[in-house]
């Protein structure tokens, strides 16, 4: 993908598309981090803060979605699979 690089006030600037903003779940006023490797490419990536109860809520729907029933989990101790 090609992007434009514009003038922005005394900086110059980049235009993100809206396809690149939402695959990176990137919202309006998120922080990311910028590097330069040695070859000249650059690199953005989000800054995420850890969220315990987002995280927490999300494996208990992980959790709930996985069903071990009685004999998947009694086959697996026949079999020693664990």
């Amino acid at each position: 993908m090609k992007l434009q690089i514009s003038k922005w006030g005394n900086s110059l600037a980049v235009r993100l598309p809206v396809e690149c903003t939402r695959s990176a779940g990137l919202q309006e006023g998120d922080i990311v981090e910028a590097s330069i490797t040695p070859a000249g490419a650059i690199t953005l990536i989000p800054e995420r803060n850890f969220d315990k109860a987002a995280f927490l809520e999300r494996i208990a729907r992980l959790h709930a979605s996985m069903h071990m029933t009685e004999p998947v989990v009694e086959n697996m101790r026949q079999e020693e699979r664990y």
